[in-house]
């Protein structure tokens, strides 16, 4: 099966911001009244926030306080992060490299709009893909492949026929469960928490010393 096309994610793939995230769950979690560890928060807080308020305090708060909530969250995260935000290194020369090649591209995000639209345009990126889906587009998160599914469709390819580029467990049994491969970011995780997917091809710390043309022989 020859790969056609990448559907990258975004948080802790393309830009390095996930540690940004983790404390600024944290911080929003202790005001709620749950502590957690910045680990636990590592290990726990993956998903679309009203899913996430949903899974830790049940119907403690309606459906629109948990919008709130994320909102309030997300405003903090973009305010810290916007004077670092770039991209990972080696990234811009390979998105180069791909679109000069005729390799089409797609993200698929669990970030809300307001985050995954803020870096896209911030950092200029948007004409390389032909799609940025994020939370705002899909009724299932990850590790269910809907977000990966429509970045798939917006090249006119299967999700099968795509390789995957994540950086948390949650979104690589994502990747599998639409039977694409995937190459994983060690930004935020280490490579034995994803011993248990055997569609992964690759862990790097950053697209350094990667080509798309490496990525096509997977």
């Amino acid at each position: 099966m020859r790969i056609k096309g990448f559907v990258f994610d975004l948080d802790g793939t393309m830009i390095d911001n996930m540690m940004i995230h983790h404390r600024a769950w944290q911080q929003k979690l202790a005001e709620l009244g749950i502590d957690m560890s910045l680990e636990e928060v590592m290990e726990k807080i993956h998903g679309v926030n009203v899913e996430i308020l949903e899974r830790l305090f049940g119907d403690r708060f309606t459906p629109e306080q948990r919008v709130q909530i994320s909102q309030e969250k997300e405003a903090a995260y973009r305010r810290i992060f916007a004077p670092q935000l770039q991209l990972m290194p080696g990234l811009q020369a390979f998105l180069e490299e791909a679109r000069a090649a005729g390799i089409p591209m797609a993200i698929g995000t669990a970030a809300p709009p307001d985050n995954a639209n803020f870096v896209v345009d911030q950092l200029g990126i948007r004409d390389y893909f032909a799609g940025v889906f994020h939370a705002g587009d899909v009724s299932r998160g990850k590790p269910d492949p809907q977000v990966f599914e429509l970045a798939a469709e917006s090249m006119q390819l299967n999700l099968s026929d795509c390789l995957v580029f994540e950086d948390s467990p949650t979104g690589a049994e994502a990747a599998r469960r639409g039977g694409a491969k995937a190459v994983i970011l060690t930004t935020t995780h280490h490579p034995e928490e994803f011993s248990h997917l055997p569609h992964i091809q690759k862990f790097m710390a950053d697209y350094q010393d990667f080509s798309p043309q490496q990525a096509l022989a997977f």
